[in-house]
């Protein structure tokens, strides 16, 4: 799935690969808003599933089509297992330890991220039950449990307005992925904001040392 972004030749393309749907649907409703510079085409790929992850990664990477390739996934709790395989597969593919320039985190899933659209609340669990009044009491959806049409739903709250104050919510978290309640997204942001594409070729520097 592509953006909505005429094409332009000249544009920079971006690969960003979804744990799954929540991540895929959340990062489409940006791309719809147009919230990031024309400069970047982004294209997404759902991993339905996070032991896709790094196949999925490592095809993005070595088909030569894309400037710039990443992951977007959660932690879950810890001891994060396999998150933690997700970045040890990611750096057998480099021979670098480098899955820390790459993969977008959120600690303990992306509806940390989501909800900061609307709340500085931090959500502690994984668990759908557990974060479905916190996601009730901003968007309505009852008894939220990840189905597509509840996603569906979610994203319809998410606006170029609430954009800009999630981002400055996650600008103020903490970028360790072993804190509960952080995220490095807000670097992600910056990079796909900034009309200045130097970025890719320090990312691609430094996955070729």
């Amino acid at each position: 799935m592509t953006n909505n972004i005429p094409f332009n030749r000249a544009a920079r393309k971006i690969c960003i690969v979804c744990e799954g749907n929540e991540e895929y649907e959340y990062l489409k409703r940006l791309i719809d808003l147009h919230v990031w510079n024309s400069i970047y085409k982004v294209e997404l790929k759902n991993a339905e599933g996070n032991g896709n992850i790094a196949a999925r990664y490592q095809d993005g990477y070595q088909n030569d089509v894309y400037d710039a390739v990443f992951v977007f996934c959660d932690t879950e709790k810890k001891p994060h297992e396999q998150y933690k395989d997700i970045k040890r597969k990611i750096n057998d593919i480099h021979g670098l330890d480098v899955a820390k320039y790459v993969v977008i985190f959120a600690n303990p899933c992306t509806m940390q991220i989501v909800s900061k659209h609307w709340t500085d609340q931090n959500i502690t669990s994984p668990a759908k039950p557990v974060n479905a009044p916190l996601i009730k009491s901003y968007t309505g959806v009852e008894k939220y449990k990840g189905r597509g049409d509840q996603i569906e739903k979610v994203m319809e709250t998410i606006t170029s307005d609430n954009y800009a104050e999630m981002k400055g919510r996650v600008m103020q978290m903490p970028t360790d992925d072993e804190i509960c309640g952080s995220t490095n997204f807000f670097e992600l942001l910056e990079n796909l904001e900034s009309d200045d594409c130097s970025w890719i070729d320090e990312l691609n520097d430094k996955l070729n040392l």
